[in-house]
């Protein structure tokens, strides 16, 4: 009878840790799955800042980016780049676009992002002034990438590519 308990007591407990990392992993896949028919997506995983772009499916590269001060400052979900800008302006300090004290970088991958029901165009994928900060949770909310790199994912990405932002 020992033994019996014992038994479904470890199976308990095994369902209770592998059981979710499954249904995890398996979500992740499928949410992936979803972007397969896309020429083209970006998957951005605020756990390991780390931004990856996919072409037909395939891994073509991935970088490191820096997200949001706070978890909730980076939104997350299923968005589109909405549009791409050169030497973008930031407004809230009034610095010109190319100025290297802005700290939006020289390119501006700018998002849709719609939550509740409400649709902001705030947030971007963008280069920056302090290369130190990549890699680390420091932005208000957009994703910031170094200048070289943005560069490069400028040149090859297309308006309306999906994105999506997960921990």
């Amino acid at each position: 009878m020992k033994s019996v308990l014992w038994f479904r007591a470890a199976v308990g407990l095994l369902c209770l840790f592998f059981i979710p990392t499954f249904v995890t992993a398996y979500a992740e896949t499928s949410q992936l799955d979803k972007f397969t028919k896309h020429e083209q997506f970006i998957v951005i995983d605020k756990s390991s800042n780390k931004l990856f772009f996919y072409e037909k499916g395939e891994l073509i590269k991935s970088f490191s980016v820096a997200t949001g001060k706070k978890p909730s400052y980076t939104p997350e979900g299923m968005f589109t780049i909405r549009e791409k800008i050169k030497n973008r302006p930031y407004y809230k300090e009034k610095i010109k676009g190319g100025d290297p004290k802005n700290p939006l970088g020289d390119r501006w991958l700018g998002l849709k992002v719609t939550r509740n029901g409400k649709t902001s165009y705030a947030y971007g994928i963008h280069g920056n002034n302090n290369e130190k900060s990549i890699g680390k949770y420091v932005s208000a909310g957009c994703i910031r990438m170094h200048n070289k790199e943005v560069r490069w994912l400028y040149g090859e990405i297309k308006v309306n590519t999906p994105v999506l932002i997960q921990k």
